[in-house]
């Protein structure tokens, strides 16, 4: 099995500050992540001055300012970016970034990103979803809040004049941060893969790490979940993250799994077979048999180690005449 591709979503939880994007960066990779992902936008290009938040986000951060003053905060810059996609490098951890306008697009694929993350709020951003088509690069798509209808919708967009549809990877994910554990309907994964014919994953908004890990048990070839340096920093995505600590865990149980998950054949493992001969029973005298004598239920008996005849040929055995004398515990032979 192909190796999950596991994305550490810093998103916003840098909160502006130069210093923190740059060390998670590095905890993402200390805890094996494959990738570590930002979000660039411009607040100008994104929300209207008027926008309201989400109710996670007024939670989280308050009513005092509003979206848009909020996201003008949570600005990565051209030059930010640049730092830490090479900051990256250094570190051996692929840099992304999610877009959310089409300015944006173009600085992230500037940046040589192997591929472009579009976040769940874009799915129906038809200007943006052209754009990225153009970009002639591997395509995530988050599908949180979204139709069956819209997520083909998009993928006709990402199909246009590039034919990306055939490098379009889609995640399955849940909007509400964080994601009650009724609302995740992991099955909705095979639903997609099998309707759309393209691969699947998951972007996990729950508070713990074992839906992440179902689902690559369930066939996700992403995953993607946000982590933070601490839970308590202000801002609107830290408390819906792991710790590095938790997303340590995650990177190792999700590699668990999926060496776990290995071979679709049923047959005895390497490990497994030096246990048989032990655990398995063979065919026994109960008691002293007599040359002469029929087996029967109340002179034979099946009993560890394997070695002589299977328990399954009991219904030969019985009836049949002993050979010879047997002592208790004494192999059948016929």
């Amino acid at each position: 099995m192909a190796a999950t591709f596991l994305i550490a979503e810093a998103g916003v939880n840098h909160n502006g500050d130069r210093a923190l994007a740059h060390r998670l960066v590095d905890a993402a990779a200390d805890a094996g992540a494959d990738a570590v992902k930002f979000q660039a936008f411009q607040a100008a290009l994104v929300a209207a001055k008027q926008a309201p938040k989400a109710e996670y986000q007024r939670v989280t951060t308050g009513t005092g300012e509003s979206q848009f003053d909020m996201l003008r905060r949570l600005e990565l810059d051209g030059e930010m970016h640049r730092e830490l996609a090479e900051h990256c490098r250094i570190r051996g951890i692929v840099f992304l970034s999610s877009a959310f306008d089409i300015a944006s697009a173009d600085m992230v694929a500037a940046l040589g990103v192997p591929l472009m993350k579009v976040p769940s709020g874009e799915i129906t951003n038809l200007p943006l979803l052209r754009h990225i088509a153009t970009l002639r690069l591997p395509v995530i798509l988050s599908t949180g809040m979204a139709t069956m209808a819209e997520i083909e919708a998009a993928l006709a967009v990402l199909d246009g004049p590039s034919g990306a549809r055939g490098q379009v990877t889609l995640l399955h994910c849940n909007s509400e941060y964080p994601t009650p554990w009724q609302d995740v309907n992991l099955r909705a994964l095979e639903t997609m893969r099998r309707s759309f014919g393209v691969p699947v994953g998951y972007s996990d908004h729950t508070l713990g790490i074992e839906v992440a890990v179902a689902a690559v048990a369930l066939g996700a070839t992403v995953i993607e979940k946000h982590f933070t340096l601490d839970n308590a920093l202000p801002g609107p995505d830290h408390r819906a993250s792991v710790d590095p600590s938790k997303l340590k865990d995650l990177v190792a149980a999700i590699r668990h799994v999926e060496t776990a998950l290995g071979s679709p054949r049923k047959i005895p493992s390497p490990s497994e077979l030096k246990n048989r001969s032990v655990v398995r029973r063979s065919l026994v005298a109960l008691r002293p048999i007599r040359a002469g004598e029929a087996f029967a239920s109340d002179n034979v008996a099946a009993k560890r180690p394997e070695g002589g005849l299977s328990p399954m040929r009991w219904d030969d055995v019985m009836g049949r005449i002993a050979p010879r004398d047997f002592a208790e515990d004494e192999p059948i032979e016929l």
